[in-house]
């Protein structure tokens, strides 16, 4: 699985530490800034990860800002990206298996680094259920976004 990960400042100190974590377990990583903890926008970073999951470069991906929020919203302005705030593992999995989620979001500000390993790596060992009505509820979503998304 390739992953994409970015953050800005206020997400920072957490993508360092979670670098190494993800990468411990073998999975595909890139790192896609803030690059220091000199103030930056959120979209910024929401629109790179977006990008990389449109145009095929990464399977997943993770932002990280102060409270998860921010990222959130802005990464799911995209098209076919499906972002959550996930601040526990059930969430993080569950988000994937029914969902499809493809964007996970945290605030740095919120959870602790133990449990951010956590549910990072809940989200990233989860795949989707490939259930009818699973798939079914995408199927509304995808239709909502071809309508409003343009």
């Amino acid at each position: 699985m390739r992953v994409v990960i970015a953050s800005d400042h206020g997400g920072f100190q957490y993508k360092k530490i979670l670098l190494a974590a993800i990468r411990e377990k073998g999975y595909g990583l890139v790192d896609l800034g803030a690059f220091n903890e000199e103030a930056s926008d959120y979209p910024d970073y929401a629109e790179a990860v977006a990008n990389a999951i449109i145009k095929g470069d990464a399977d997943r991906g993770i932002l990280i800002c102060g409270s998860g929020v921010g990222v959130a919203v802005a990464v799911n302005k995209f098209k076919s990206i499906r972002a959550g705030v996930c601040h526990d593992t059930y969430s993080a999995h569950q988000g994937v298996e029914h969902d499809d989620v493809n964007v996970l979001c945290l605030g740095q500000r919120v959870i602790g680094i133990e449990l951010a390993k956590e549910i990072i790596l809940a989200f990233l060992a989860a795949s989707f259920s490939e259930e009818d009505r699973h798939k079914r509820r995408l199927a509304k979503i995808a239709a909502i976004e071809a309508k409003n998304m343009k």
